[in-house]
């Protein structure tokens, strides 16, 4: 079986973060043929579940780059990489040196998704928590509340790109962590930081889903560093016009851009989808 593998954000989202009309009608023909698909994203399950509830994405999908492998049909996690104790310890510890918020995200028994938090300081740190709350299915409390057993998926961090940096460079250290970071949604002069467990990758999970779905073929498109690891190990690999110079070095070919519906454009031609 050949599986179709999305990135979200700046790949099959367009530039609102929406599935547009187009993706939409395609993602429906390709559920219609028989053609399968699922998402690797660098997002939360609970942060993608009701975007992708509507797009027969009912194969295995692979979250916060790897951490998480979600059945959706029937309803549990396949695979796993969570933090180690000390490993969150050493990561808050550098957060907190810097003078920013840390927001750590669990999954608890019951696939309950948390987000824990140290007092929010930056109005967009404050607003940040304002919006998780906001979240469907995600609990949001604070870190004295966080269990010494938790199963943290990912520890976040949102600020001024220097201070962001220096928390980044605190844990290089640490073989076992994997960071990656990009601007926040406010632009240029705010970053997102995100760390992880480094036995996780796009990659990696790939290889676990050909071996759990009998695969024999994978097209991939991404558009991002956490793209790249999925690259190497796909049989095809396609990178959005908007992609970063080295990304798009990197696949097999560069399709047009993700807001103006490149995947959906190349994927209906390549099925012969428009007649």
């Amino acid at each position: 079986m050949e599986l179709i593998v999305f990135d979200l954000d700046g790949t099959l989202l367009n530039g609102k973060g929406k599935i547009s009309p187009l993706t939409r009608d395609t993602l429906a023909e390709l559920s219609r043929l028989g053609i399968a698909y699922t998402v690797a994203t660098g997002r939360t399950l609970h942060a993608s579940r009701q975007l992708l509830s509507a797009h027969q994405f009912g194969l295995p999908q692979i979250y916060k780059n790897g951490v998480m492998i979600w059945d959706p049909a029937a309803e549990k996690v396949l695979d796993e990489n969570y933090l180690q104790p000390d490993e969150v310890t050493h990561v808050l510890d550098a957060i907190t040196s810097v003078g920013l918020a840390a927001f750590v995200f669990s999954v608890e028994q019951g696939n309950k998704h948390m987000a824990f938090h140290t007092p929010p300081i930056t109005a967009i740190e404050k607003t940040l928590v304002e919006q998780l709350g906001g979240r469907e299915a995600l609990f949001v409390d604070d870190i004295s509340a966080l269990p010494d057993a938790a199963n943290i998926t990912n520890i976040s961090v949102l600020g001024e790109p220097e201070y962001v940096q220096r928390v980044k460079s605190l844990i290089e250290d640490e073989i076992h962590l994997v960071a990656y970071s990009g601007n926040a949604w406010d632009g240029d002069s705010w970053k997102w930081l995100d760390i992880h467990h480094a036995a996780a990758s796009k990659g990696g999970a790939i290889e676990f889903l050909r071996q759990q779905i009998e695969i024999t073929r994978v097209v991939c498109f991404g558009d991002s560093e956490n793209d790249l690891s999925m690259f190497e190990r796909a049989d095809e690999s396609y990178a959005p016009a908007n992609a970063d110079a080295h990304i798009r070095e990197a696949a097999t070919s560069v399709i047009g851009r993700h807001d103006e519906d490149g995947i959906a454009r190349f994927l209906r031609k390549r099925f012969g989808l428009d007649g």
